[in-house]
């Protein structure tokens, strides 16, 4: 139900999309959506630029109407499942995109793409760092995901996710209990958010100085089955989360069959010491080369990555025949060339995590009046990144993305031709991506193994406080 204070401000809302939906008793119903489609951007701008009460039920009617419409937060969990069983073949490689400023942008420029290939199995994804920096927190992120789907003329399962909710090794020596309650606070603010994609990384606690492999990953275990009892106890009805493990940093040493195993079998030990048939992974992230956002070099092009190909397929062909995997997950692999991307296909990856290269697309092409705004704000609020030995291209391309979050404003307010020449730029890059990972047509997987339920959103959380973020710049994206 409608709080009454707040009357002025929804009806500010409802006005502004030329009263395309209409609210009663906390039901919103869409009366014409082409007219929505034509003014979703008004609520868009409330839901990441305003505060209060009008943001809340921005955010609230952007989910309703969108869900109404067909575009359901769903889970590709059985999808994942179905190519573990061997039902689905391993001719694509899911991308999971981590879309770090300008998201409504950025996601209109995936669907667009998406609806040329007929295709389904993408997912939108932001880190638990990446919140932090981008000031994008989940209930923003994945309304944003969800209105552009409205715009583009999208529907059917959306497929959001929490990625790197990675466990502070710092904060867990110093008060171990504080900080997972962090991220057991994170998971559930996710999920109320339309999140039904979760991953879990607490390899940041694997000790390699233990002479053991089952030693060396007895804490990540332990915690990656704690959390996914803790998700299984708290997911919707109806709803079976996506939930994926990792076995080793990503930017550390390329991770081995013996590691797998080790972690897959103290894993299954751990959950089934939780209770009896709980739920547990769908996929496996591993190293295998990458580190996220590439290594920059001094004139600030990336260096040349070799990826163990070799040992991305070996590893996932073991997640699928001996675990029942969907398969293993690369991370770290936006700046690579776009002649790895077919790669990944065949080497059997289920997913491949891409972020860095978006922004790089995004600070090429934005007023340079205010990059150099940007660039003197990290002058003066990075100084202590900055080595003796890193030429400029270097820091900037380095400290750019904690910025992302103050200059949010200034980004989203630029003007139109500017976003226009971002997305256009965005989708032509989405489109040659979808195409190497193998995307046409697999619409048809989508629908023939995931049947998500419509889960009604909770209006007080919307018009709640959101949870802050301590310091996250120890964590990965």
């Amino acid at each position: 139900m409608e709080h009454t204070e707040y009357r002025t401000e929804l009806n500010d809302l409802l006005s502004s999309t030329a009263n395309s939906i209409r609210m009663t008793d906390g039901k919103v119903e869409v009366a014409n959506q082409d007219e929505l489609r034509n003014n979703i951007h008004k609520l868009v701008d409330a839901s990441v630029l305003q505060s209060g009460a009008k943001q809340g039920y921005a955010r609230y009617l952007i989910r309703s109407a969108a869900q109404s419409m067909g575009i359901i937060p769903a889970s590709i969990h059985d999808l994942y499942m179905a190519r573990g069983r061997g039902e689905l073949a391993p001719t694509f490689t899911v991308p999971a995109m981590n879309l770090r400023a300008l998201s409504y942008d950025a996601a209109r420029a995936v669907f667009r793409a998406a609806k040329k290939l007929d295709a389904g199995a993408f997912i939108f994804e932001i880190a638990r760092s990446e919140m932090g920096y981008t000031d994008q927190r989940p209930a923003e992120y994945a309304c944003n995901v969800l209105a552009a789907a409205i715009a583009e003329g999208y529907t059917g399962p959306v497929f959001i996710q929490g990625d790197h909710f990675q466990v502070s090794a710092k904060r867990y020596a110093s008060d171990p209990e504080t900080e997972l309650q962090t991220i057991r606070e994170l998971i559930v603010e996710a999920m109320h958010a339309g999140f039904f994609n979760i991953d879990i990384d607490s390899s940041t606690l694997v000790d390699l100085s233990k002479a053991d492999i089952k030693e060396q990953q007895a804490v990540n275990t332990a915690l990656s089955a704690m959390f996914t009892a803790f998700i299984r106890k708290h997911e919707p009805q109806g709803v079976t989360v996506s939930v994926g493990g990792e076995i080793g940093e990503v930017g550390g040493q390329n991770s081995t069959e013996p590691e797998l195993r080790g972690y897959m079998n103290g894993y299954n030990e751990e959950l089934n010491k939780l209770g009896p048939g709980i739920t547990g992974i769908s996929k496996i992230s591993i190293q295998t080369g990458t580190s996220h956002g590439g290594v920059v070099l001094p004139d600030g092009s990336i260096a040349s990555v070799n990826v163990d190909f070799d040992t991305l397929r070996h590893l996932s062909r073991i997640a699928r025949e001996d675990y029942g995997l969907g398969g293993a997950v690369q991370h770290g692999a936006s700046t690579l060339p776009e002649s790895a991307f077919g790669k990944f296909v065949e080497s059997e990856a289920i997913e491949v995590h891409l972020a860095t290269n978006f922004m790089n697309m995004m600070y090429d092409r934005i007023p340079e009046e205010l990059k150099a705004d940007v660039y003197r704000h990290l002058d003066e609020k990075n100084a202590s990144e900055r080595k003796p030995d890193m030429t400029n291209e270097q820091f900037y391309y380095k400290t750019r993305k904690s910025a992302l979050g103050t200059f949010k404003r200034q980004l989203w307010e630029m003007p139109v031709e500017y976003r226009e020449r971002i997305r256009e730029a965005w989708e032509a890059q989405f489109d040659k991506m979808f195409k190497l990972l193998g995307l046409e047509g697999t619409r048809r997987a989508v629908e023939q193994t995931v049947q998500p339920p419509v889960i009604k959103p909770n209006l007080k959380f919307y018009l709640g406080e959101e949870t802050g973020e301590a310091d996250v710049s120890d964590l990965a994206d």
